[in-house]
């Protein structure tokens, strides 16, 4: 077994680090053409740019009429309608001459000589003219050809995950399939002899497999497609199988064995791979005993990174959030995500013991500036049911041992 001089147990920040840079080695697989709606949460392999100057026509803004700003210098003015602009189609009446309006739709193309659109409100229609009561300044309620963005120019980049709002912009230049990057494979290990399938009947001593279907849903949720293996029992011949077989994927996800028990058989059994551990444990809770190397199925083979997480549900559902969510990033072909923590008001004291990073169940609540934080109640990482009441996690700093009601507090969102 490796164990580098910086491994052992390290301070959350370290830890953090030491998977960032990690990341920051890997290179995603494959391509494949994806149609457009199915490449939502998929990473681009492309880049796409401007097909044409967005937008490609002076644009109006807002309902009302297009007009010269210099014939509003004296109010109220009035105006002769020469016709009618609706988004879609062109204007047919020539550019527009001094005293002359043309009633235009919100979208539609700004006719030739009008340099401003006065809005409807500030209008009052009398037959074949218009009364306008309000000035405008050239270019108000226009938007620009080519204020968006202008032909050739990049708008998506190689490395995008693919969002609504990234679907909207390869939508607006014709893509109907993009080139993304194949999902990352990911293995789900779950060990230990107290671990059942989820629809066996469990013993007086054993517990269901939730923890390979809750990393299976935030393996998805992160873009990667996960390969639920066997549960591997207390045994090191069929453990050093499925380990193999796991080695042949992506990224290797091992839930429990990974403490100091005497049955606790993952981090043995990984050296007998070669495995080089990057840290064998971080100051956080929950999660202390976390894992992360990397570890070959035989010498002819690639390294595969590996993660043993903790056993314990809540454990293993923090320890993906912080520690594997950059891997994943890497694997799919996007930059490894930074941790965004936001801010918000504590609702009621909290206390705590100094020396570990914490990451407490907590539910947000209120809207607007009146948003609070509080913990839930829980019973600690094997509390699963706490989590379904949380929807965010209460970052409690090392050096910290009580926060008053209403501190800000930093928070992770679940």
């Amino acid at each position: 077994m490796i164990v580098p001089a910086q491994s052992a147990i390290l301070a959350f920040a370290n830890a953090r680090r030491v998977v960032e840079e990690q990341a920051r080695t890997l290179r995603p697989g494959q391509t494949e053409r994806t149609a457009l709606l199915r490449s939502r949460g998929r990473v681009l392999a492309e880049d796409i740019a401007a097909d044409r100057d967005f937008p490609p026509f002076p644009r109006a803004a807002r309902d009302g009429y297009a007009v010269r700003g210099a014939d509003l210098a004296v109010l109220p003015a009035t105006l002769r309608i020469i016709g009618e602009v609706r988004a879609g189609s062109a204007f047919s009446g020539g550019p527009l001459r001094r005293g002359e309006a043309a009633e235009i739709m919100t979208g539609a193309p700004v006719p030739a000589g009008a340099d401003a659109v006065v809005m409807v409100e500030y209008t009052t229609r009398q037959g074949a003219r218009v009364a306008v009561e309000r000035a405008v300044a050239a270019g108000e309620n226009i938007v620009p050809a080519g204020s968006e963005a202008r032909a050739g120019q990049l708008l998506l980049a190689r490395g995008t995950r693919m969002g609504f709002a990234e679907i909207a912009v390869a939508a607006g230049v014709g893509k109907a399939q993009v080139s993304t990057y194949s999902p990352p494979r990911v293995g789900i290990l779950s060990t230990g002899d107290e671990i059942v399938d989820v629809d066996a009947h469990p013993g007086p001593s054993q517990i269901r497999n939730s923890n390979s279907y809750s990393l299976s849903a935030q393996v998805e949720a992160a873009g990667a497609e996960p390969v639920r293996l066997p549960i591997a029992p207390d045994d090191p011949v069929v453990l050093k199988h499925l380990i193999e077989e796991g080695l042949a994927l992506d990224l290797l996800l091992l839930t429990g064995g990974v403490s100091m028990g005497k049955y606790d058989l993952v981090e043995p059994m990984l050296a007998e791979f070669g495995a080089e551990f990057f840290f064998t444990g971080a100051q956080i809770q929950p999660g202390r005993p976390v894992v992360f190397g990397r570890a070959r199925r035989g010498p002819a083979t690639a390294a595969t990174y590996f993660f043993g997480l903790p056993g314990n549900p809540v454990s293993t559902m923090v320890t993906f959030e912080i520690f594997v969510r950059p891997m994943l990033d890497a694997l799919c072909g996007a930059a490894p995500g930074k941790l965004r923590f936001l801010q918000a008001r504590l609702g009621a004291e909290v206390r705590t013991k100094t020396g570990l990073t914490r990451f407490l169940p907590a539910r947000l609540s209120g809207e607007f500036e009146r948003t609070e934080v509080e913990l839930v109640r829980w019973q600690g990482s094997g509390d699963v049911a706490a989590m379904e009441r949380a929807n965010c996690f209460l970052v409690v700093p090392p050096d910290r041992e009580r926060f008053a009601a209403g501190e800000m507090v930093s928070v992770l969102l679940r």
